[in-house]
């Protein structure tokens, strides 16, 4: 190498990052966008996992997206071997993915509905193809089971009953002057029952995937019957199943038809986010609570079902329970902690933890015995979450019950 050579290449290296710099500033005038390229902290989109726009296309992609999967698993089944495919055959296999196919098409019926009265309700354009999530779909689709179906009345019941109990202490008369708060209410069946027996109740839900789903049964155009909808919600998981009937087996939803009102409101946001009911603004988080601000703000209960940890930050999400309570008001609590996974979860607490943290933000946790009666007592509850009662294996949680009180 020459040494014009050698100095030309270390100009060039050098010139390099300068040339990037201003391409950069070209397209975006921003120091932000020059640093993020070589970070790779690049600029947020509209489709974070949980937006409308992610949830908008992924509902209008059900079909498509699901009938790739089928389309491979039908070219998996043809490198069977001859000797194999033929006993394959035998047993009906192909017709197996073909009975998929058709339920398939059903399932997307109510998939399109979903995303025709988003559509309608938020003044879409056509949905682009890319960046859909088609679990998150069928995990909605299936709350429709566990929430607004006889089927998942078992489940419902068992983690529903705790929190309804300690709520029906209040007498009647009292209830409607009483406002409840239920973060990360999915499809809404809780916050629906807990508005039934009286209370001023706000649902709130982050995910969009949800969120459209519960609006299609809010909406009088798309529900107006109970039981008018059908899916077939466990037919793309094979594993675990004791027969094809069980498998492709139809659900039929709702059992009952929810409808907002003056005491029954849907506020779709993240929590973190919500103010007192009042309108004044929460005060910034102290550990003294003796801001003046706060008396007779804020929430009369908050109830948490299989909620807290799905926070990235469950202290903030603690803090900001106590934040929204009003003095004396309680947090009714029901749930694993199944942590967000791959680090995104900024700390992750035993449920001793949990309860120590609770303790130094304010709350008074009730104790009691359980087994004598007492409906405010902590005691675990064994339940499942969106579980398929036919199949050949369950999920069971060991899930924590407790009340806790801000205190007046």
């Amino acid at each position: 190498m020459t040494v014009n050579a050698f100095t030309f290449d270390v100009l060039l290296a050098c010139l390099f990052p300068i040339a990037l710099f201003f391409v950069a500033l070209r397209t975006s005038g921003s120091w932000t966008n020059f640093r993020d390229l070589f970070t790779l902290k690049f600029r947020k989109t509209s489709y974070e996992p949980f937006s409308l726009d992610k949830a908008y296309r992924s509902y209008s992609n059900y079909r498509r997206l699901a009938t790739l999967e089928i389309t491979s698993r039908r070219t998996t089944y043809s490198t069977l071997g001859r000797g194999h495919k033929r006993l394959g055959n035998t047993v009906g296999y192909p017709e197996k993915l073909d009975k998929l196919k058709l339920v398939t098409d059903m399932n997307a019926v109510i998939a399109e509905r979903i995303a025709e009265l988003a559509a309608a309700e938020f003044n879409l354009g056509k949905p682009g193809v890319g960046n859909e999530d088609l679990g998150r779909v069928r995990e909605s689709l299936k709350h429709f089971v566990r929430d607004w179906s006889t089927d998942g009345a078992t489940e419902r019941e068992r983690i529903f009953r705790p929190i309804l109990n300690v709520l029906r202490v209040v007498s009647e008369s009292e209830r409607l002057g009483k406002r409840v708060l239920v973060p990360g209410s999915g499809l809404g069946r809780l916050a629906w029952e807990i508005s039934q027996i009286g209370y001023d109740t706000t649902a709130n839900e982050l995910s969009f995937f949800m969120n459209l789903a519960f609006r299609f049964l809010l909406s009088p155009e798309m529900t107006m019957t109970t039981n008018e909808h059908t899916l077939r919600p466990y037919a793309h998981w094979f594993s675990h199943q004791r027969s094809n009937a069980s498998l492709f087996r139809a659900i039929h939803f709702p059992d009952a038809i929810p409808r907002l009102s003056p005491t029954f409101r849907l506020v779709e946001t993240d929590f973190l986010t919500l103010k007192p009911p009042s309108g004044i603004p929460p005060p910034k988080f102290v550990w003294s609570k003796s801001d003046p601000a706060l008396h007779e703000v804020g929430y009369d209960y908050i109830v948490t079902l299989f909620f807290i940890d799905t926070s990235l930050n469950v202290l903030a999400t603690m803090e900001h329970i106590y934040t929204l309570l009003r003095p004396g008001g309680t947090w009714i609590n029901l749930g694993p902690l199944l942590w967000t996974s791959g680090g995104y979860a900024k700390i992750e607490l035993s449920l001793d933890e949990v309860i120590r943290a609770a303790e130094k933000i304010g709350f008074i946790v009730h104790d009691g015995d359980a087994a004598a009666g007492d409906l405010f007592a902590r005691r675990t509850v064994e339940c499942e979450y969106t579980g398929d009662t036919s199949a050949m294996m369950r999920w069971i949680y060991k899930a924590e019950f407790w009340v806790a009180t801000k205190p007046k």
